[in-house]
């Protein structure tokens, strides 16, 4: 192994210090270090993949990490000092889901690193656990999948135990690993053309001059489908505001409300300003979209969004949601509501999002959004659209909410929303998209009208 590769160890060993230790989250901390490596030119391509890798993979993998290392261990993974732990964690990653790094080289840099950062006690304890694991593989044994599928599938594909037991009463098993599988794979990068500054075909050409292997989506006419790039902070098409990057089903929500050129429209959770810089783009830069937020400085990161894809027909400010329906009663066009949500459909996205995550937030988090909901819907005006969207799966949040919502205010009628999808229309009054069947986000949307 070259020392670049042992830079690269150490890099992800920080990454998993500050997600760890300071409750960092491992996207933006990776982006973060990725970008100030690459600017100073330390990085290559090949170092940046590794590191992605290793952070990634190390944190997704969690508790299960955890679980394996205590078949090797004789006393508490709790009690070794953290970046042990975390130095550990990194050496099991690779030797039990990196087939391409020899079991030495995991070892060997293990020790190293501990070298640096532990004491003679520790560089033997972490020298012992990785080759007894490397001898050993056998001792790690999962429980039986037919008895136990929810510790089973838990274990093996990463994910808390109280998920897969709400996933595998509703999908099955056999669905509900289908899905852990998905969750755990690498989704491509997707950005959206602003086709305020150029088309699709040109910003297609042009990413490929930049050395991306994309393609354009399936599911919306902006979309492309980025599998291969180098390092975004290198693209000057993303600089020169030709692109946004955004899911392919994040983008639909924007169509489904379908705004139009000269409409006030409100996105009531609107930061960062994904879909908001998407509807201004679909009114051509014309009419007003008020983007609300109850922080400041996400709304900051609209304004940036705004600024570098030159819209200026947005508008942000700092409110809370549940107070929208009493300051612009009946003022709206059209109001879209992508609500707070537990964010279940997006864990491929974020490798730690699963093991932050407890079933409380599943009871809490409804009360909060039926009030913005129903906020919401005072201002839109008499023949009005409403849009409610999530980025998770759960029914409690998704249909419960819409269906209460439309029981208390018959004001308002449930569209076909499915026909309101930008290529391929579907008859569902209510879209719910999942991973593993659709091969984007798990996304929910249902568009209503209120009555003139």
């Amino acid at each position: 192994m070259t020392d670049k590769i042992v830079d690269a160890r150490e890099i992800a060993l920080k990454i998993l210090n500050d997600v760890e230790n300071n409750a960092a989250y491992a996207n933006i901390a990776l982006a973060k270090e990725i970008n100030r490596q690459t600017l100073q030119g330390h990085l290559s391509d090949q170092d940046r993949r590794f590191i992605t890798e290793l952070t990634y993979g190390t944190v997704k993998t969690g508790a299960t990490l955890d679980w394996m290392l205590s078949c090797y261990l004789s006393r508490p993974l709790a009690k070794v000092a953290p970046i042990i732990r975390n130095i550990l964690r990194l050496g099991m990653y690779q030797l039990f889901y990196l087939e391409k790094v020899p079991a030495s080289a995991a070892c060997n840099q293990a020790v190293e690193l501990t070298k640096k950062y532990g004491h003679a006690g520790t560089v033997k304890f972490v020298n012992g656990v990785l080759r007894n694991a490397a001898r050993s593989p056998e001792k790690i044994v999962y429980p039986n999948r037919d008895k136990q599928p929810v510790k089973y599938l838990a274990l093996k594909y990463f994910h808390p135990e109280w998920l897969i037991e709400r996933w595998v009463k509703r999908l099955g098993t056999a669905a509900c690993e289908e899905l852990c599988q998905t969750n755990n794979t690498v989704p491509p990068l997707s950005v959206r053309t602003n086709t305020i500054k150029i088309d699709r075909d040109a910003l297609l050409l042009r990413l490929a001059g930049e050395g991306v292997i994309c393609q354009e989506s399936n599911w919306t006419p902006e979309g492309i489908v980025c599998y291969e790039h180098p390092s975004l902070a290198t693209l000057t098409s993303l600089q020169e505001g030709l692109f946004q990057v955004q899911d392919e089903s994040s983008m639909l929500v924007a169509h489904i409300l379908d705004p139009q050129p000269g409409e006030f429209i409100i996105d009531a959770c609107g930061a960062p300003g994904g879909k908001t810089t998407h509807i201004a783009a679909l009114m051509n830069n014309t009419g007003q979209v008020l983007s609300t937020d109850i922080y400041e400085h996400k709304l900051a990161l609209t304004r940036e969004n705004a600024e570098r894809l030159a819209l200026t027909n947005i508008e942000t400010k700092a409110l809370d949601a549940v107070n929208l329906g009493t300051m612009y009663p009946l003022e709206a066009d059209r109001v879209l509501v992508d609500a707070p949500c537990s964010g279940l459909g997006v864990l491929r996205r974020k490798p730690d999002a699963r093991w932050r995550k407890s079933e409380e937030i599943l009871h809490d988090l409804p009360t909060l959004q039926a009030a913005i909901l129903a906020s919401a819907a005072q201002c839109v005006k008499p023949g009005g659209v409403l849009v409610y969207s999530t980025c998770t799966t759960e029914p409690g949040e998704n249909q419960d909410i819409v269906n209460a919502f439309l029981q208390a205010n018959p004001a308002f009628t449930l569209e076909t929303t499915g026909q309101y999808l930008p290529v391929a229309k579907r008859s569902e009054p209510m879209i719910q998209l999942w991973p593993h069947t659709d091969g984007v986000d798990g996304f929910f949307i249902a568009r209503m009208i209120r009555q003139k």
